[in-house]
This record gives C-alpha cells, structure tokens and sequence, in this order.
C-alpha cells in the first residue's frame, strides 16, 4: 500500500467519482492506467491512500491527526481486499463537539474507526463480485 503525498495526486483523484459515503466520510476512487499507458501520477500498480481532513470540520490538529492515523491503520487492515486504485478519504462533516468532548478520546477513536471499517468494506464489497466474474 501506497500513500498518495503530492497535491497533483491528491486533485487527479477527487475529481473522481465518490464510491462510497457514511455520515463523516466519503470515499474518493481513481482507477490506476494500465502498464502499458505510462503511470506519471502513481508509478506501481498498488493500492494507493490518502486524506483530507478539513479544518472546517476538524478544527483541532490533534483530533486530525488522530483521524489521519486511524485512517491509515484502518486501510492498512483492510488491503488485502482493497482494489489497486487510488483512494482519497475525505472528511465531510465534523463529530460534535458535544458528544466528544476530548480531541482525542477512545471513544471518538472507536467511532471514526467503525465508520472508517463501514467505508473501506463498502469498497472492497463492490470489488469481490467483479473480480468473481471475470
């Protein structure tokens, strides 16, 4: 598994379609070209993820930066069923302040991590059965 780091990578993929959504997040997809065209963007044919955390909905930097790894370790369990495509987790609507109170408390960690394991096994849903057929 790659991560996706320079920005030309990071808008070639948002302007992808969205696979797959939760109340938090949306999945961003970009399929990788084939050997033979030439890959500028993304050099191995791997699984490639990345993540954009808006201050707008994560204000505080630790709170993003415990997504970040959650996210990271959430996708890191989850390659083996994972499709060779470029992946873009994106934050869309901030956890309320209200029900977590800390930045980083276990509990908002289990709740991004349950909701991140919903997103990534949307995904890899979609892809075993096209695998299946071919």
């Amino acid at each position: 598994m790659q991560r996706i780091r320079t920005r030309i990578q990071f808008q070639a993929v948002m302007a992808g379609a969205i696979v797959a959504k939760t109340p938090h997040f949306a999945l961003h997809r970009l399929a990788l070209p084939a050997p033979e065209q030439g890959r500028l963007l993304f050099p191995a044919q791997d699984t490639w993820i990345g993540v954009v955390l808006p201050k707008r909905w994560a204000r505080r930097a630790v709170t993003r930066n415990a997504i970040r790894r959650q996210t990271y370790e959430a996708a890191r369990a989850a390659a083996d069923g994972l499709p060779q495509a470029a992946l873009v987790v994106r934050l869309r609507s901030e956890f309320s302040r209200k029900q977590f109170v800390s930045a980083t408390s276990d509990v908002l960690k289990q709740a991004v991590r349950a909701e991140l394991v919903q997103l990534l096994g949307r995904v890899t849903a979609r892809t075993t059965p096209e695998v299946a057929a071919c």
